[in-house]
């Protein structure tokens, strides 16, 4: 009996030919869900976050201004820090957010990389400035937040300095970007340069347990449970949602723009080859 040919199971007709089409597959579809590479297409792509990205701005900005609210005048003054407390409501969503947006990067490099998604390199990009930016935000909070309790703004603390690393590693991603022309070619280089320093991610998140160090340890995600009091805490995790909202707009945002900066690149040599062919 001839093997059924198909893209997806789905179109092969029976229990048993579904089965035999599944294990014929690439390894590729194995692993990957087909709504996934259903969005690699950059049209779907494009048709279906221009339908979401007001809906995700509007949740952004209602979600930011509950939060904003809350740590503004909800939230109490600490009895030991004071107002200056209320740094805190932008520097841990800040510092979240750069964690995130470099393991969204090592994801997308590995989808480069093994799987060659034609969306990955694009989500990459997109992220690394997004990314960068919250790294800032949190390293400037941290400084004004650390005179007033250290007495300095700034000391080679082990998160310190693993978070500046952290920054350092987005600007070298940003610069190896601008560096290569070909699209592909840079997408294979920074994702081995992603890769290669996402050996930092871990060392950010566990350098309060493994050195000494002048931050506190886990505070809100541990094992116990939260040890802030809840009227800090809701309005904490309120501005965590809040900032993850408006990180994720940006990144389809970015995205969004840089598909399109892609095809004006692409109709543009096309131009320029007819033109040089029509001159010929």
């Amino acid at each position: 009996m001839p093997m059924p040919t198909c893209s997806r199971p789905s179109e092969a007709r029976g229990s048993r030919n579904r089965l035999i089409c599944l294990i014929v597959r690439r390894p590729r579809d194995l692993y990957i869900g087909t709504n996934m590479w259903q969005l690699a297409n950059p049209t779907r792509f494009m048709a279906w976050t221009g339908r979401l990205l007001p809906w995700l701005v509007g949740a952004a900005a209602a979600t930011l201004a509950v939060g904003l609210y809350m740590a503004w005048f909800v939230a109490p003054a600490d009895y030991q820090q004071g107002e200056t407390v209320r740094i805190m409501f932008l520097h841990v969503p800040a510092a979240w957010l750069g964690l995130f947006f470099y393991t969204a990067m090592a994801a997308s490099a590995i989808g480069t990389l093994v799987w060659r998604h034609p969306l990955a390199d694009v989500s990459q990009k997109a992220a690394a400035p997004i990314g960068a930016a919250f790294t800032l935000v949190c390293l400037v909070t941290g400084s004004l937040w650390g005179k007033p309790m250290w007495g300095a703004y700034w000391v080679w603390d082990a998160r310190l300095t693993s978070m500046l690393i952290l920054l350092l590693l987005y600007c070298g991603i940003m610069a190896l970007w601008r560096t290569i022309e070909e699209p592909a070619q840079a997408a294979r280089a920074v994702s081995i340069l992603t890769l290669v320093g996402a050996i930092n991610v871990p060392i950010v998140k566990f350098s309060v347990d493994w050195w000494n160090t002048l931050h506190q340890p886990a505070s809100v995600f541990r094992a116990g449970g939260p040890t802030i009091h809840p009227s800090i805490l809701y309005p904490l995790l309120a501005m965590a949602l809040g900032a993850t909202l408006v990180g994720v707009a940006l990144h389809v945002a970015g995205m969004r723009t840089e598909i399109l900066r892609r095809r004006v690149r692409t109709l543009t040599i096309l131009e320029a080859e007819r033109l040089d062919a029509q001159a010929a």
